[in-house]
């Protein structure tokens, strides 16, 4: 019998103080608690970390090398833990190949339902091109007259280095006498000579009168027609003025003699050579010249240089100048208003003179420098590609289509359209079985995107443009797709970037993959999450080192009574996030207005943000804030505060921009990925700590500059760690080892420089102390605490200056990157903008974030941010409701005013879901507000029903279409004669399957190395877990195998030896 808890005791990671933990199996369970208190830890350096640990034992020591291989936790013991799979936002997506599609592997499954159903349409006559064949040309006769005459022919041709005469005999050996010269017959054999360029004939192969009992001497001929005219055949109508009817066996068009590749699935693929466009190489985009770069500021003449990589060449300038004096094209005015003729003129040259792109042209040819490649680089940008206008495929793939639409069209559709195009796709009933399984897939993958809240995406969407929390979603979608049993989910907040209306749609998902017994465990702050768990651990008291404690670990019901959470105060609103104190109101003339905005989904749209105030923008996901903010707001911004006469982009306007000092953005991205960056070089903190030192008597005795205090340059650094504090011992297929540094001891630099002492503490002992410490110590130091103030307003005091920035938490990474902006933010007048600042903080850390928004306010600066957390939505002064949806139903401004003015706009989604919050409506805050309809019945409590592995049509070998239901948590045999099947079913089947679907869910790069098990021949097979076979070794091995080989034990005997190994002289031992 399988375990009913997880069992975790010991448990000393990070900050985890020792705990022990039994987590449910089967069961929704969220971990919660302040940003800091040890979530992450528990989750995924302990459960993911541990479970997939063990399942990847079972892989060869081969492959186990080139996986990520997880450090052991510190845990003293871990019962119970199934394989495990992570699903987090922190994983980046850096290639422009992967997109939704690909992702979700619905590119995959389109691209087969494309090689087995589309319809080819002829590029020359849009007519459907089809194979023929005998039997399907004597189908088409069917609405015929009875005795209707036919003529059957196919097209003679023949190579020209071929005599006339040999071609005849031929004909006439094989039984052919005549040949169709336009609507009269000419015998072959009184045919001495043919001009074949001049004379188009065809060779007659029957002539008959249609009767439908005379079929067999019919398809007859059509056969001998086919394979005489090379799978080609025309039928002609005398009675309908010779009317001709071509026919191909190939997917070629008779009508206009064009010949098709065949649909393979490949074909339909931007990944593959066999489908890519052979200019973008399936990307999509070429790199080309940005006339934008080129020419920024259109309103200089050319004389002014507005062209300007010439400004820095007199020559070519000169020339530009005599060019345009021939041309009498005026070099005072400005470059925009010239007339087309004269801008074409400049830019693609006339004569000798070869204009600007004919210069980047002859810049090209010499890239394999260095400095050209350099310079080029500041002109060229990613342009659609010109050949296949962004669809990534050769031109040949989009004229097949499936109920009209080809695949580019299908791929550029949102969820939304995609799910309602192929719901209402019928296949035609001699479809065949693989076309429904993948049809059937297709509906059900999208259904999961729909269900996660992410319609507004579409298919072709790059998987790099998508936020942490889409990310994490469409990763949640591949994951139930796959089907998995028996298996541990980890994930890490997927709620970030959901609309409240759409909470209830992630439960119902998270219930879904916990039905099909699967164990999840979910890192969340969301309410409505935390109150559809099964279980509920809250981790504290606090942060840093003041957590790692279990305060709670049960129900909802039972943490709601639990008078030591911090969860549970704010969940219960013993305690609440404050109102601020005062509303600041919006002066008149003192806003920046945004006119015509048109970004993506954005419906040339008009807004207004007041400066001074803290603005919020709202809305469903996909409704378009990202594109007003970033793509409009940011950008142009950025673009005018540099060059006040550039150009905006997709807007009309942007007015009010000399109101603000700088623009600031503050988004998702992390914060550090390398273990030498610590808070105090990010707040740049340790720049004055080392002067400090470096002004100490010792250290101008003995010359030591402020670098000398620095672990990342040679001078004060430990060279055996090269002040990395550690030793990185490589143990190819296990992890990796690391120990404390034998010479520094982990201290990152020499012993002479720990010499050095300021005020008692030398530079380790000063980099070991929290931001609270710090800020006593150096009290006579302005400098430094001016960097440590902002930390401590966004409630980091407790950090220490050199904890590695890659051990910070989500939350605490976020608040760290807000502090580093506000230090920079030295005059008034700034805008902040901050996209969902509230990604991985509790209630508490919520209310400590508002507190340091307010405090960038009283200091003259503007904030806009986007959100979805109620709590921040209703502090703002000011709010943007976009809306009313998202995708193409979207991109319009819904409200805008006041928390209270919104929360009163019935078409505000966010307005109904603000109510509770501003104590509008009698119900709790955290009382979801469902529509009808959305919510399916009973699923907490739901699990499925049968506990065992079903298989449906199993065609594997000599399987004979065979279905059948394995129990799970039982000991089975599968008995029978030799050769009888049973190896097919365990191991071609269930073995297979179990780990290719666990397989799917690793990192591209690690699935090259592992032997993907095949799709086995089976129409369904669900409720399967994760896979181990131990099998029969049927070959003898090789002389060099031996006991150890095949236990692997000779593998870590050799790593043992290379790793510790003392090598003793051969001659004195």
């Amino acid at each position: 019998m399988s375990q009913d808890w997880i069992r975790i005791r010991g448990a000393k990671q990070n900050n985890l103080k020792d705990i022990d933990l039994d987590i449910p199996l089967n069961a929704l369970t969220v971990v919660t608690g302040v940003s800091g208190s040890g979530k992450s830890t528990l989750a995924f350096d302990i459960l993911y970390a541990e479970g997939q640990r063990r399942y990847v034992e079972s892989f060869s020591a081969y492959a186990r090398q080139f996986l990520d291989r997880m450090d052991k936790p510190d845990v003293e013991s871990i019962e119970g833990i199934p394989p495990t799979i992570a699903i987090d936002q922190h994983r980046p997506v850096k290639t422009s190949r992967s997109t939704v599609g690909t992702m979700t592997e619905l590119h995959d499954h389109l691209k087969l339902l494309f090689s087995k159903i589309s319809v080819l349409y002829c590029n020359g006559c849009d007519r459907v091109v089809e194979r023929d064949s005998a039997q399907s040309v004597f189908k088409k006769l069917g609405g015929l007259a009875e005795g209707a005459p036919l003529v059957l022919t196919f097209p003679l041709s023949f190579p020209s280095a071929v005599l006339w005469s040999d071609v005849r005999e031929g004909l006439l050996r094989a039984g052919f006498h005549r040949l169709l010269d336009g609507e009269s017959m000419r015998d072959l054999e009184e045919m001495a000579e043919l001009d074949q360029e001049k004379e188009k004939l065809e060779v007659v192969v029957d002539r008959f009168s249609y009767r439908a009992e005379a079929k067999k001497r019919i398809t007859d001929s059509l056969e001998q027609a086919f394979h005489f005219g090379k799978g080609r055949v025309n039928l002609y109508f005398p009675q309908e003025g010779w009317r001709r009817e071509p026919f191909s066996k190939q997917l070629h068009c008779p009508h206009c003699d064009l010949s098709y590749h065949d649909p393979v699935a490949n074909f339909f693929s931007f990944n593959s050579p066999l489908g890519a466009c052979e200019t973008c190489r399936g990307f999509g985009r070429v790199i080309d010249i940005d006339w934008d770069l080129v020419i920024p500021d259109p309103l200089k003449s050319l004389s002014d240089g507005a062209i300007k990589p010439w400004t820095t060449k007199p020559r070519r300038f000169q020339r530009l100048m005599e060019f345009c004096e021939r041309r009498r094209i005026p070099t005072k005015k400005p470059f925009r208003e010239l007339s087309e003729k004269q801008k074409k003129l400049i830019l693609e040259g006339d004569g000798d003179f070869k204009g600007v792109r004919g210069w980047f042209r002859r810049l090209e040819r010499k890239s394999y420098r260095m400095h050209v490649r350099v310079f080029l680089s500041r002109y060229r940008a990613y342009l659609l590609c010109p050949q296949c206008q962004g669809t990534r495929l050769k031109r040949e793939a989009l004229y097949f289509r499936v109920k009209g639409k080809n695949i580019a069209e299908i791929n550029s559709m949102s969820v939304g359209e995609a799910h309602r195009f192929f719901e209402h796709l019928k296949l035609a009933g001699q479809s065949d079985q693989v076309a429904r399984l993948v049809l059937d897939e297709i509906r059900r993958r999208l259904s999961y995107l729909l269900g996660v809240g992410l319609e507004y995406l579409t298919l072709d969407r790059q998987s790099r443009t998508l936020s942490g929390g889409e990310l994490e979603r469409v990763d949640l979608t591949t994951a139930i797709g796959s089907s998995l049993v028996n298996t541990l989910y980890v994930l890490d907040e997927p709620s970030i970037g959901l609309h409240p209306r759409d909470s209830h749609r992630l439960v119902e998902i998270l219930h879904r993959l916990r039905a099909n017994n699967n164990t999840v465990v979910v890192v969340e702050h969301d309410p409505e999450i935390i109150k559809e768990s099964d279980f509920i651990i809250d981790l504290g008291p606090r942060a840093g080192t003041e957590g790692g404690q279990v305060v709670f670990a049960g129900s909802y019901e039972e943490l709601l009574k639990s008078p030591d959470s911090l969860t549970a105060a704010y969940l219960t609103q013993r305690k609440t996030i404050p109102f601020p104190l005062r509303q600041r109101r919006p002066i008149p003339q003192r806003c920046l207005k945004i006119l015509g905005a048109a970004a993506n989904n954005l419906k040339n749209i008009n807004a207004e943000i007041p400066l001074g105030l803290f603005v919020c923008i709202t809305g469903v996901s996909g409704s378009g804030k990202s594109s007003l903010v970033d793509e409009v707001i940011f950008r142009n911004l950025k673009k005018l505060k540099e060059s006040p006469a550039a150009t905006v982009t997709q807007c009309a306007g942007i007015d009010g921009v000399d109101k603000i000092s700088d623009v600031i953005l503050v988004d998702q991205s992390p914060v550090g990925t390398t273990p030498r960056s610590n808070p105090a070089t990010y707040m740049k903190v340790f720049d004055a700590v080392r002067r400090l030192f470096a002004a100490t008597d010792l250290s101008r005795l003995r010359g030591y500059t402020p670098s000398t205090f620095s672990f990342n340059v040679e001078g004060g650094r430990c060279e055996t760690c090269r002040g990395e504090g550690f030793e990185k011992i490589e143990m190819q297929f296990l992890s990796d080892v690391y120990t404390s540094c034998s010479e520094c001891q982990g201290s990152r630099f020499r012993q002479e420089i720990l010499e050095v002492s300021y005020r008692g503490r030398n530079i380790r002992q000063v980099l070991d102390l929290t931001v609270s410490e710090a800020w006593d110590f150096f009290k006579d130091s302005p400098e430094i605490r001016y960097g440590l103030q902002p930390l401590r307003s966004v409630g980091l005091e407790y950090i220490r200056l050199g904890q590695p920035l890659t051990t910070l938490s989500g939350g605490e990474s976020q608040r760290l990157k807000l502090a580093s902006h506000i230090a920079k933010a030295k005059k008034s007048g700034t805008l902040f903008i901050f996209d969902e600042p509230t990604t991985g903080l509790h209630f508490y850390d919520i209310a400590r974030l508002l507190r340091a928004f307010h405090e960038l306010l009283d200091q003259g600066h503007s904030l806009v941010v986007i959100e979805h957390n109620m709590e921040v939505v209703k502090c703002a002064d000011h709010i943007i409701d976009l809306g009313p949806e998202g995708g193409d139903a979207g991109g319009f401004v819904v409200a805008a005013g006041t928390p209270e003015e919104i929360a009163e706009c019935e078409k505000s989604h966010t307005g109904r879901y603000l109510r509770p919050y501003l104590q509008m409506e009698t119900a709790s805050p955290f009382t979801p507000v469902l529509e009808k309809g959305l919510r399916v019945q009973g699923l907490k409590g739901s699990r499925e029903k049968e506990n065992a592995i079903t298989i449906v049509g199993a065609k594997e070998h000599n399987l004979k279409n065979i279905n059948l239901t394995i129990p799970r948590d039982r000991f089975v045999v599968i008995t029978g004669l030799s050769g009888s099947g049973k190896s097919s079913l365990a191991f071609d089947i269930i073995y297979a399957e179990g780990q290719r679907r666990y397989i799917d869910s690793l990192s591209a790069y690690a699935r090259q190395f592992l032997k993907v098990m095949a799709r086995p021949n089976v129409d369904l097979l669900s409720g399967i877990p994760p896979t181990v076979a131990i099998e029969q070794r049927l070959s003898q091995g090789g002389k060099n195998s031996t006991v150890a080989t095949v236990t692997e034990i000779y593998h870590y005997l050799r790593l043992l030896y290379s790793k510790v190994g003392k090598q003793h002289c051969v001659k004195c031992g």
